[in-house]
């Protein structure tokens, strides 16, 4: 019986450590879209604040998530680096798609860690944030979320 508690407590961990990535990475791309709505272009800003709001409300839902299994959400961070400057809407584009791949990073591996509702979540995620950047790249890569299988050099939870 201790054994069968043991893997419950080391997949909850593994399951807490993985929803606490991904609610680092919603945090890294709101305030990371905070930076691609002031320089975006006026043809593509509604599409900035659709996913502006949606990485918010994603955050908001992981923090509750987080809580469920008793931690305590992470916090942002008063600040991120970005990963290159972005100084035009074209490399606030860039920035956009770059943010969408990370977020896809981190939720596949809540999809690897979780099960039931949680896993579907982090499916979901996984989903939204793989056709976001399908939308700003303008093309898309054969295993959104796997930068190993894709080829991409990045999937690191911060912008």
């Amino acid at each position: 019986m201790s054994g069968a508690k043991s893997r419950k407590s080391e997949k909850d961990t593994a399951e807490l450590t993985a929803l606490q990535a991904a609610l680092g990475a919603e945090h890294a791309a709101v305030y990371g879209y905070g930076v691609v709505g002031g320089l975006i272009g006026e043809a593509r800003r509604s599409e900035a604040q659709a996913a502006y709001d949606a990485h918010r409300a994603r955050r908001d839902e992981l923090a509750r998530a987080v809580r469920a299994l008793g931690g305590t959400p992470v916090a942002a961070a008063a600040g991120y680096a970005l990963p290159f400057p972005v100084s035009d809407p074209d490399a606030a584009v860039r920035l956009a798609a770059e943010l969408e791949e990370r977020v896809a990073g981190v939720y596949s591996d809540l999809v690897r860690a979780a099960a039931g509702e949680r896993r579907r979540t982090g499916a979901e995620g996984l989903r939204e944030a793989a056709v976001r950047a399908v939308r700003w790249r303008g093309g898309s890569v054969p295993f959104p979320g796997l930068a190993e299988r894709a080829g991409s050099a990045s999937a690191t939870p911060t912008a």
